[in-house]
C-alpha cells in the first residue's frame, strides 16, 4: 500500500482542502504516513498571503528534494495559492516537483496519480467549488463547510482573488444537505467557510440567498450545536447577521471582524471599501445585540505609506474596541497585487517592527482585560481532547472561541460545564462542574 504525507500552511479554507486530499487519496487506496520520509507521495498544500508563508514553504520543498534524490521514486505534488500564484514558473524553478494544482483543482491530483503519464503535470484553471470528495476530518465532532469560493473584493494588498477566482456561493440546499449528512454522522459543530463568507448567496440563481438564511436553516438541524464562520467582510456584516447571534442558540458568541487598520486614510489605499467609522458602527452594534460576544480581528502594520499618525489611529482602535484577541502582520508585498507597486511608500522594516511591538502589547493587554468577565462564571465547552501543555487535563472551546484547559474526566465531543478560575490574553483555566453534563 502506497502512503502519503500532507504538509499545510496556511488559513481554515487550506486546512479543509487538506481534508479533502487526505479522503480522496485513501479512497485511492493510499494510507497516511506519519512522517515525511515514510511516504511515497509527499504533498503540500500552500498559502502565500505573507512572505513568510513562502519561505517556510520553500525550505520545506527543499528537504522533500532530498528525500526524492534517495527515492527518484517518490512523488512530489504541490497545491494550494502559492502553486497557483507561480503557475508560469513552479515546474522551471522546481523540476524534482511532479505535479502542481491550485486551490480550485484538488480533485485533478487523483486524476494525475491514477494516469500512466510520466511527465510533470500541472493544473490551474477556476472551476468554482470542486469540493464534492471523501474528506478525512481531523476531529470527528468538528467539520468544515465550505460554502463559497474564490473572491470578489479587490483589496490592494491581497494575493487571493488572482489564486482562489471570482466568488461562486454552493446552492442553499446542498449546503443544509450536507450539514445534515454531517450531524447523522455525529458532527457538533460546523464551521462555514468563505474568503467572504457573509456575501454568501447574493449571486446565487435563479433566487439570490442571505447568509443569514444559511444560519438559520443549519440552526434548525437536530445535532448541530455549535455553528462558526469565517471570514466575514465588515462592509457586509449586516444586522440580520448579527441578529443571529442574538436570536440562535447554536450560533456562537464570537464573530472575527478583520479591522486590517484604524485609520480610513489607510483603509482607502487598501482598498477595504470602508472606514473606521463604519467598522465602529458594527462593534456598537455587535455589542448592542450580543453583549457577551467576542470580537478578534486581522491588523496589518506598515502599510505602504502609513505614517506614526495613522499608527496611532490604529492603536486607538484596539483601545476602544477591546478585541478578545488579534492576528497581526506585518505587510510584505504580494506579487501581482496593487500595493507591490507602491515602493517609493514602503515603510522600513525596523519602523514596521517597533509599531508591531506596541500593537502587541495593546492588543495583549485588552485581551487580557476582556478576559477577565470569564473568571468565576460557569462556562459550556466543547471538550477537544488532552490539554496541549499538561496531558493530565482536558482541553476545549467555549462558545466564544476561547480555549480551556480543565481538570474533569469528559471525553471529546462532550459539552460539559466548566468553573472558569482564571484568564490570561489567551486561554482560561477551570474545573468540570459537579453538574458538569450539559450534552
Amino acid at each position: 500500500m502506497k502512503r502519503f504525507h500532507v504538509t499545510t500552511f496556511g488559513c481554515q479554507m487550506n486546512e479543509h482542502d487538506s481534508e479533502r486530499m487526505k479522503g480522496m487519496l485513501e479512497s485511492l487506496g493510499y494510507a497516511e504516513a506519519s512522517v515525511r520520509e515514510e511516504a511515497d507521495l509527499i504533498l503540500f498544500n500552500t498559502c502565500s498571503i505573507r512572505e513568510k508563508a513562502d519561505e517556510r514553504f520553500v525550505s520545506h520543498l527543499y528537504d522533500a528534494r532530498a528525500l526524492k534524490r534517495r527515492d527518484p521514486e517518490r512523488v512530489i505534488g504541490v497545491g494550494g495559492c502559492w502553486a497557483q500564484s507561480v503557475k508560469d514558473q513552479v515546474f522551471r524553478d522546481y523540476p524534482f516537483v511532479d505535479v502542481a494544482f491550485g486551490p480550485g483543482q484538488v480533485h485533478k491530483l487523483a486524476e494525475f496519480l491514477t494516469s500512466d503519464s510520466l511527465t510533470a503535470q500541472g493544473f490551474f484553471e477556476f472551476e468554482g467549488f470542486t469540493g464534492h470528495l471523501p474528506g478525512k476530518r481531523a476531529r470527528d465532532v468538528h467539520a468544515w463547510v465550505q460554502i463559497s469560493a474564490g473572491c470578489n473584493m479587490k483589496c490592494s494588498y491581497c494575493i487571493v482573488p488572482s489564486t482562489r477566482g471570482r466568488e461562486v456561493s454552493r446552492p442553499f440546499e446542498e449546503l443544509v444537505d450536507e450539514v445534515r449528512q454531517l450531524a447523522a454522522e455525529g458532527v457538533r459543530e460546523v464551521t462555514l467557510l468563505g474568503q467572504n463568507v457573509n456575501s454568501y448567496g447574493t449571486r446565487l440563481r435563479p433566487e439570490p440567498r442571505k447568509f443569514s438564511e444559511l444560519l438559520r436553516a443549519v440552526d434548525a438541524i437536530d445535532g448541530i450545536d455549535r455553528i462558526r464562520y469565517t471570514s466575514p467582510h465588515p462592509a457586509h456584516m449586516t444586522e440580520d447577521v448579527i441578529l443571529a447571534h442574538a436570536e440562535l442558540d447554536s450560533v456562537c458568541q464570537h464573530i472575527h471582524l478583520p479591522l486590517q487598520a484604524g485609520s480610513s486614510r489607510v483603509l482607502k489605499r487598501m482598498r477595504r471599501t470602508y472606514g473606521r467609522e463604519r467598522f465602529l458602527d458594527r462593534v456598537a452594534l455587535i455589542r448592542e445585540h450580543v453583549p457577551d460576544c467576542a470580537i478578534t480581528t486581522d491588523i496589518i502594520v506598515g502599510f505602504p505609506g502609513e505614517t506614526e499618525a495613522d499608527f496611532v489611529e490604529t492603536l486607538e482602535v484596539v483601545e476602544e474596541v477591546g478585541f478578545d484577541g488579534a492576528f497581526t502582520f506585518i505587510y510584505s508585498p504580494r506579487r501581482d497585487t496593487e500595493a507591490a507597486e507602491f515602493v517609493d511608500e514602503f515603510v522600513p522594516h525596523e519602523e514596521q517592527v517597533e509599531r508591531m511591538e506596541r500593537l502587541v502589547e495593546a492588543v495583549q493587554r485588552r485581551a487580557r482585560e476582556r478576559a477577565q468577565r470569564f473568571v468565576g462564571r460557569t462556562l459550556d465547552v466543547l471538550v477537544e481532547g488532552p490539554s496541549r501543555y499538561d496531558p493530565a487535563q482536558l482541553r476545549g472551546r467555549t462558545t466564544h472561541n476561547k480555549v480551556v484547559n480543565f481538570d474533569g474526566l469528559a471525553a471529546p465531543g462532550e459539552i460539559v460545564a466548566v468553573e472558569i478560575a482564571t484568564a490570561t490574553s489567551q486561554s482560561l483555566t477551570g474545573s468540570e462542574s459537579l453538574l458538569s453534563r450539559v450534552a
